[in-house]
C-alpha cells in the first residue's frame, strides 16, 4: 500500500501552511524557555547574529561561544501585568530566554563582541582565516 495522497483540485492541505506561522508570537515558548528568532549573516570577515530580546535586561543576558555553537541565555520580565486576569488575548511572554545556534564558519571565539540597541542583541564574531593547503616542492634527484 502506498503512502501517497491522491491530489484533489478542490483541497490542498498546504493552503494555510504559511498563514499558520503568521500568528506565532516572536518569542516561542519551549521546555527550555523562550526561543527568540535570529538573523544570521556574514560579511567577508565576520559572522553576525541579531535577535530581538523585548523586555530583557541586557545586563542579565549572557552570550557564550563554545565549539562553534553560540548560546544566548537570559530572562524577559513583564512588570505591567494586570492583576485582574480577564484577558481577551495574552501573547506577550516572559520567562527564561534560551537559544543555541551552530555557527556556519570557523570563528575566533575569544574575539567576539556583543551590543544591545533598541531591544536587539547583535553578536559579531570574527572568522578564522581558512587554512590554506601548503604546497610542497618535490625535489627530484637524478639517479646515478
Amino acid at each position: 500500500m502506498s503512502n501517497l495522497m491522491k491530489w484533489s483540485p478542490f483541497f490542498d492541505q498546504f493552503d494555510n501552511f504559511d498563514a499558520f506561522f503568521k500568528d506565532v508570537p516572536a518569542l516561542v515558548p519551549s521546555k527550555h524557555g523562550l526561543i527568540p528568532p535570529v538573523d544570521m549573516y556574514d560579511n567577508k570577515d565576520t559572522v553576525i547574529v541579531e535577535t530581538p530580546l523585548p523586555g530583557a535586561d541586557p545586563k542579565k543576558v549572557s552570550v557564550e561561544i563554545e565549539n562553534g555553537v553560540l548560546t544566548i541565555k537570559g530572562s524577559s520580565e513583564r512588570k505591567t501585568e494586570v492583576e485582574d486576569k480577564n484577558y481577551y488575548r495574552k501573547e506577550m511572554r516572559s520567562g527564561q530566554i534560551f537559544r543555541q545556534i551552530a555557527l556556519p564558519a570557523r570563528v575566533d571565539e575569544k574575539a567576539a563582541s556583543a551590543s544591545f540597541e533598541n531591544g536587539i542583541l547583535k553578536v559579531e564574531i570574527p572568522k578564522l582565516a581558512e587554512a590554506k593547503p601548503k604546497s610542497i616542492k618535490i625535489d627530484v634527484k637524478k639517479a646515478e
